[in-house]
């Protein structure tokens, strides 16, 4: 990972180990960067030069996420790195991609989820549109910029071709699977907006509800109203035939009915007897946990999904591990997330520099070198 000086800039993005604000102690920056070295490099600095091309003589694929235009002036860009290898790929990461009108305009979360994500559609009816916390749009770009990394590399290994990879952000995360492109689509031939919903539910079963000790969520469960007639006991109330008519989980009158009697129903039971009840009739819903539960939830505890990990500046503590369980290619922690410049000298000496240029090099400014 090659970081400018200073570092990369995720290092100041919550949370943070203790609430201690610390660029060492991001939760964010770890989480991202396990199992990867940390060579700090001016590369505005004339002597970088030399140390990129020897890096990218090293490397099956160079990724670079600056402002377009800027990886060319550093020496970084595709002439640089097709010229010293041209079989491997170089990614270009960028908001709006390298030729877009909007190429030069700065990005967010909520910038990039409100201009190709769903934004109108996220939030209850009187109030103003909001997004998913955090960094949701970015992490989802991140997934699918690995995918086409992976797919750059798969030509490299199979016919030995270079190629320059202009992946825009705001088109990866608009061509998502969560409602956008099909709702934009819609929306261009015939004008539908999807509206925001009067309340954290919307329709009969669909969105989130209180319960005992929080919330649970139901997706769609209307579609199949005699799995929940089954869960909710067969109750009188549910016995007449209107609730079985097409397109009743959407008028407001019964939708007011329903959960004036379901409401009742959840708030005598906590999430995992609710999610218990679903599952048994096959009914679509899920606990809604806070951090704290998913933490010690015992599925989670005995499929040994917490990683314990050992760091220089955060110390001991678990962190969320592998997402699947491969046979051949199994998942492994090989070494926690970086220190700034933490492999600097490192990889300079892979390189085939000295110590005495490696010194120079940290007196000059070239590199930081983890103290």
């Amino acid at each position: 990972k090659l970081e400018r000086p200073g570092g990369d800039p995720s290092r100041r993005v919550g949370p943070f180990k203790g609430g201690d604000p610390h660029p060492e102690k991001s939760g964010t920056f770890f989480y991202f960067n396990t199992n990867k070295r940390s060579l700090s490099l001016d590369l505005k600095h004339p002597a970088a030069a030399e140390v990129f091309e020897r890096l990218v003589d090293r490397a099956d694929v160079v990724v670079e996420s600056f402002r377009p235009g800027v990886a060319d002036r550093l020496g970084a860009g595709w002439e640089t790195v097709h010229a010293r290898k041209p079989e491997i790929a170089l990614v270009s990461v960028a908001p709006f991609g390298q030729d877009s009108p909007y190429r030069d305009y700065k990005v967010s979360d909520g910038v990039l989820y409100g201009f190709a994500g769903e934004m109108y559609s996220m939030g209850v009816q009187d109030r103003e549109p909001t997004k998913m916390y955090g960094t949701a749009a970015l992490v989802e770009c991140g997934a699918a910029a690995a995918t086409a990394i992976m797919a750059a590399l798969t030509v490299t290994e199979l016919q030995g071709i270079g190629q320059h990879v202009d992946f825009a952000m705001a088109d990866a995360h608009f061509n998502g699977v969560d409602r956008r492109h099909a709702t934009a689509i819609g929306n261009q031939y015939s004008g539908r907006l999807t509206l925001r919903s009067p309340g954290p539910a919307s329709g009969i079963l669909n969105g989130a509800y209180p319960c005992a000790d929080g919330y649970v969520e139901f997706s769609a469960a209307a579609n199949n109203m005699p799995r929940v007639v089954r869960m909710l006991g067969e109750p009188d109330w549910l016995a007449d035939s209107k609730w079985f008519e097409p397109g009743m989980s959407l008028i407001p009158e019964l939708v007011e009915e329903f959960n004036g009697h379901f409401f009742a129903w959840c708030i005598e039971r906590d999430k995992r007897e609710i999610w218990r009840e679903a599952r048994a009739e096959k009914v679509l819903c899920g606990p809604l946990y806070t951090v704290d539960e998913l933490f010690d939830d015992p599925h989670f505890r005995g499929r040994g999904f917490w990683e314990p990990v050992q760091h220089a500046a955060m110390g001991s503590f678990e962190m969320p591990g592998r997402p699947m369980l491969m046979e051949q290619t199994p998942w492994q922690l090989r070494r926690p997330a970086p220190l700034l410049g933490e492999h600097s000298a490192e990889i300079l000496a892979q390189l085939g520099y000295d110590a005495d240029q490696i010194d120079a090099f940290a007196s000059e400014g070239v590199i930081e070198v983890q103290a």
